[in-house]
């Protein structure tokens, strides 16, 4: 089965990297460039740059999952026998796979109209909370299962799980402000996550991650910082799908058993905070940044940790390989917390929150925040988030 994910890998690699070439072409035909945003919003300079990405991760995910689903209803003889093992597995969940995917579809269709008229912070967050509830209660998706019977059954669990689809959603979101941010931290949180579903062997859940990892790397080809800008943006139709997977997958690998030697409490709690340490802290300073200065949390600006490292003289190539660096720092103590508990679980937890305030410290130190960005610097991405 390592095999077929490396193979999903590919595939996912294989659709994405053409259709993000056709997208950038159809893009500068059709002018499916960046929109002006809502009031208040904060954007650095516009670029001439397709803002249509997300089509190409969309459907290097959805199309070999769907084409799984089709197929696995017929179990044909020429199927590698790894895959043929695992599709009775598949056709099992296959409920839980198609309300995934109905899910992603209206986060994708909601992205790609707000990509082209962006939509007021209200309706959207309104759009979001749909599938953020459907998943806890059409797929039995939930955190903390365990409160069920202190609480009088599963409403507490149902709303704390969408309030994390929603962060994590969101979170993803606001790292699309820089070429290559997102996607690669997408990347990187996804692989870490891919060694524990495969340690913990929940091939269903790899064989997503193989595919985000895989959408993502193809686009990164078209997205990745460099010399002159990137070719083609993510925009909100693959930010969205993205950051959505990645909720439910951390909830569906998270769990605790006592009778496994393989599974401790703290790798239940703490390991999906610890792996996306990054796009949370993100998510929280900017927010509590905007509501401190009386603006909505929905509308974007420029006070990212990219653009605040920016800020403090990196280059922007130079921020988002920083925040690559420090994801994978995160990722790797999440996989550490597979294996601890107690002490060493907290002393995990610990070494995160440090390199946490390091970051922060860094940010916010003096001099001002108001001196300009080092010269050399690659494009953003396509609006402020």
């Amino acid at each position: 089965m390592i095999g077929l994910c490396f193979g999903l890998i590919v595939l996912a690699v294989a659709i994405s990297v053409p259709l993000c070439a056709v997208l950038i072409a159809l893009g500068h035909r059709l002018k499916t460039f960046d929109s002006a945003g809502v009031a208040g919003q904060v954007k650095d300079r516009s670029r001439r740059v397709p803002n249509t990405g997300g089509v190409a991760i969309f459907w290097a995910i959805v199309l070999p999952l769907a084409a799984a689903l089709m197929v696995g209803n017929f179990q044909p003889d020429w199927l590698p026998s790894a895959a043929g093992a695992n599709l009775p597995y598949l056709v099992q969940k296959s409920w839980m796979a198609v309300v995934l995917l109905c899910c992603l579809l209206v986060l994708h269709v909601m992205g790609l109209l707000d990509d082209r008229r962006p939509l007021p912070p209200l309706p959207k967050l309104v759009l979001m909370v749909a599938p953020a509830l459907a998943a806890p209660l059409l797929t039995d998706t939930r955190l903390l299962t365990l409160l069920d019977p202190y609480v009088g059954g599963p409403w507490l669990s149902v709303l704390l799980t969408a309030v994390w689809f929603l962060a994590i959603t969101n979170a993803m979101n606001f790292l699309d402000n820089m070429d290559g941010l997102s996607a690669g931290i997408a990347a990187i949180v996804s692989s870490c996550l891919l060694v524990l579903t495969i340690d913990k062997h929940q091939w269903l859940l790899a064989g997503c991650l193989s595919l985000v990892i895989g959408s993502c790397l193809g686009f990164l080809v078209f997205n990745a910082p460099r010399k002159g800008g990137a070719k083609l943006f993510m925009g909100d139709g693959g930010s969205l799908v993205i950051g959505f997977l990645l909720a439910f997958v951390t909830v569906r690998v998270t769990y605790y058993d006592p009778a496994s030697a393989q599974s401790s409490k703290a790798h239940a709690l703490l390991m999906p905070l610890v792996i996306l340490a990054v796009p949370l802290y993100d998510l929280i300073v900017v927010t509590a940044v905007r509501i401190w200065n009386g603006k909505s949390p929905m509308v974007g600006d420029m006070n990212h940790a990219s653009h605040r490292l920016v800020r403090r003289g990196l280059t922007r190539a130079g921020a988002v390989y920083l925040l690559w660096a420090m994801t994978l720092a995160t990722g790797i103590a999440g996989l550490a917390l597979a294996r601890a508990d107690g002490v060493a679980a907290a002393l995990i937890g610990a070494a995160v929150l440090v390199l946490l305030g390091v970051l922060a410290a860094f940010e916010y130190a003096a001099p001002a925040p108001g001196a300009p960005a080092a010269a050399g610097a690659t494009g953003e991405g396509e609006r402020a988030t």
